[in-house]
């Protein structure tokens, strides 16, 4: 994601929460009515008014984990209780989080200290320190070999860690900077973006080796990445000119382009409601429906300050925005699809 840090030492434990509803005019002003959303609440973040980044759900033990990249820590949000349960400091200019239920860690990419830490989702302790590259970002989890890749965004190329023994194994040179990478169940694939090119490349896990490129008409600066696997779509966002690329991932061609808010960032998915959230560094979410044979926009607003970070429970279909600076204050700005 783009480095637009602000270095801020950790903050003491947030000990109280309370609830914002926002029902207020002042969200209303901010367009959420052309969004087919309905305002759930504002939940306070601690720490300070800095930039957040990715953020990552564990369903199964309703745990949500936002990497609050300014103050280098990783909140871990309680979506059952509606609040902050614990701050992990110390994970220096952290990007990427990603919350592998299988295995209970987290794995967060530290761009302060380039490096990827393992962190226990019971003890919420930090177990392991592995080198992540020139500049790791995105996560992507392949669990038939058990590796983790991590882009390195500055370094040109994919990391490779094995997640068994907490150790990089391999560095696959992807020839510009890398973008998000994301898994594909169905193939069993690494895909990753090589946004200086233009281009998706395809990785085979068991070898570790790049075994396809696809160039992406249209592309520039493509960055945010979701593989739908059921669906056979790869949804690429394009900071550099704001668009959305659909990808067919059976015929390596792009089938469909949409214009979205500027500067998009994370791409979120609800598969049972088949919606597609884009969420954009200028606060702009684009809302689209991924049902049948074509994409359609739904909807598109601004959501509030720099909402350029998505994630969705997939079993309340509640999706979670995190909101640096509102009237001086960071929140959770949760929202639910109207029904």
């Amino acid at each position: 994601m783009p480095n637009l840090m602000i270095r801020h030492s950790k903050r003491r434990f947030f000990a109280g929460a309370m609830l914002y509803l926002t029902a207020s005019a002042g969200f209303a002003a901010e367009g959420a009515g052309k969004l087919p959303l309905v305002a759930v609440a504002d939940m306070p973040l601690p720490g300070d008014t800095s930039r957040f980044d990715y953020e990552s759900y564990d369903a199964d033990r309703h745990l949500l984990f936002i990497a609050h990249l300014g103050a280098s820590e990783v909140l871990v949000f309680d979506t059952q209780k509606q609040s902050v349960i614990t701050r992990i400091p110390a994970v220096s200019q952290v990007h990427g989080v990603l919350a592998v239920s299988e295995l209970g860690k987290v794995y967060a990419s530290a761009t302060g200290s380039n490096e990827v830490m393992v962190i226990d989702e019971t003890t919420f302790r930090v177990e392991a320190h592995i080198p992540g590259g020139v500049y790791p970002d995105g996560m992507a989890y392949a669990s038939e070999v058990h590796k983790l890749y991590v882009s390195d965004e500055h370094g040109d190329a994919d990391t490779v860690i094995d997640v068994k023994t907490n150790t990089r194994i391999a560095t696959i040179p992807l020839g510009g900077e890398v973008g998000n990478t994301q898994y594909d169940s169905r193939s069993k694939h690494i895909f990753a973006n090589v946004q200086t090119r233009g281009q998706l490349a395809e990785i085979d896990p068991t070898t570790d080796r790049v075994v396809a490129r696809i160039d992406l008409p249209g592309a520039k600066g493509n960055h945010g990445l979701l593989i739908d696997s059921s669906s056979r779509r790869a949804y690429i966002a394009c900071e550099g000119n704001a668009k959305l690329l659909v990808l067919d991932l059976e015929t390596r061609r792009v089938v469909e382009t949409f214009e979205v808010g500027e500067d998009p960032d994370v791409l979120a998915s609800d598969s049972d409601r088949r919606l597609l959230y884009v969420a954009g560094e200028a606060g702009i979410v684009t809302v689209l429906s991924t049902a049948g044979d074509k994409t359609a926009k739904v909807g598109e607003a601004l959501l509030g300050p720099n909402a350029h970070v998505v994630a969705v429970d997939p079993a309340t279909h509640r999706v979670y925005f995190p909101l640096k600076n509102l009237d001086g204050k960071p929140v959770l700005r949760i929202m639910a699809p109207k029904t």
